[in-house]
């Protein structure tokens, strides 16, 4: 169906508005809103850090008694439940809005359908569907915690031109420039985690924080390590107390080093084995999701990204690529997938291409 060049014009600001909301919502879906009345904006609000308040209420409350007769511009379903807040579409008909344009219905049980439904009761037009497929996509960890149970995944690969991560001697920093390098932090910022493997974290001894960027608040950071062998003494270890650490683990992790880590601040996850004997892809990132997650961001290494990709666990690729070729003899970006067949191997579909500093970004999408 057409969409009148204005309804997608306020949803597209809408949809940019929640995206300041990224990362320090969860585990609510990070939400924008538009009040107009009469053709002019006079109200704007997305989800606030923790998830309240909500984006409506918040462009309510800068519209005022605007509100009366105006159009609300929503990017996902008002919610119709008590929560710690009343309903957002209790919200909209208190304020006396006339019109309410949404992207997306709400796949949580406890709204899907039912605040568009409280909209319509009270009289309130509603019209749903407008610029869907951007707001899937805006949404996406959100509308997969809902109905997979688990968060959507970003995995990130900055390499060499043949795509390798350091040299035969291990010297990896840095392969990309800073203009990259600063790009995977604003990355960082929109997610709710950052996450590596083991063999990074004892490799590379990260700190997995946004630095550079002044945010209010930093990320998670998880480590995947099967047997909790990570260095007591390392970067991670000694922040643990101040930005929070999540240990993914399996049931071989010994029990003093559990203790260890739980005593420096760390939250411990338990997570099956599967195939291989490594952490399960699927029942890892169900445990993120159950946990409220909805946005995870992987740097590797490539021991988990090989898993996450064979598993079908990866939403979305960004790639920084170096003009530099450092040879076979480097370490891959990819640790071993098995592969017999291109038929096999998982395909993605490009989205955008741009030149970052000296550097070659690429985001790509599970096709």
């Amino acid at each position: 169906m057409t969409q009148p060049p204005d309804d997608r014009r306020f949803m597209a600001l809408a949809l940019s508005l929640g995206a300041r909301g990224q990362g320090r919502c969860w585990p609510n879906p990070a939400v924008g809103c538009v009040i107009v009345n009469n053709g002019r904006i006079v109200g704007r609000g997305w989800t606030q850090p923790g998830g309240r308040p909500h984006a409506e209420v918040v462009a309510l409350a800068q519209a005022g008694a605007q509100a009366r007769g105006a159009s609300a511009y929503v990017s996902l379903e008002p919610c119709a439940h008590i929560g710690q807040t009343p309903p957002c579409a209790t919200a909209l008909v208190q304020a006396g809005v006339a019109r309410v344009v949404t992207a997306l219905e709400d796949p949580d049980p406890r709204v899907a359908g039912g605040g568009h439904a409280m909209l319509r009761q009270a009289g309130i037009a509603v019209q749903t569907g407008v610029m869907a497929a951007e707001a899937r996509r805006a949404h996406r960890g959100f509308l997969l915690n809902r109905t997979e149970g688990r968060p959507a995944l970003t995995l990130k690969l900055a390499s060499s031109f043949d795509g390798r991560i350091a040299t035969a001697t291990g010297e990896s920093q840095w392969i990309t420039g800073p203009g990259a390098r600063r790009m995977v932090h604003a990355q960082r910022a929109r997610h709710d985690a950052v996450m590596v493997g083991g063999g990074t974290a004892r490799a590379d001894d990260p700190m997995l924080t946004v630095r550079g960027m002044g945010v209010a608040a930093q990320p998670l950071r998880i480590v995947c390590s099967r047997r909790l062998d990570l260095p007591l003494g390392g970067k991670l270890a000694q922040s643990a107390g101040d930005v929070p650490l999540w240990l993914c683990h399996g049931d071989s992790a010994p029990e003093p080093a559990r203790a260890a880590w739980e005593k420096l601040g760390a939250r411990l996850i338990e997570v099956p084995i599967g195939a291989g004997g490594q952490l399960d892809p699927l029942a890892l990132l169900q445990a993120l999701g159950q946990a409220g997650l909805t946005r995870v961001f992987c740097e590797g290494g490539g021991a988990l990204a090989a898993s996450l990709l064979m598993a079908g666990m990866v939403d979305e690729l960004v790639g920084f690529t170096a003009g530099l070729a450092i040879g076979a003899e480097g370490f891959p970006a990819l640790g071993a997938m098995g592969l017999d067949a291109l038929a096999e191997a998982p395909r993605f579909s490009l989205v955008e291409t741009r030149a970052v500093g000296g550097d070659v970004m690429h985001c790509w999408e599970r096709a």
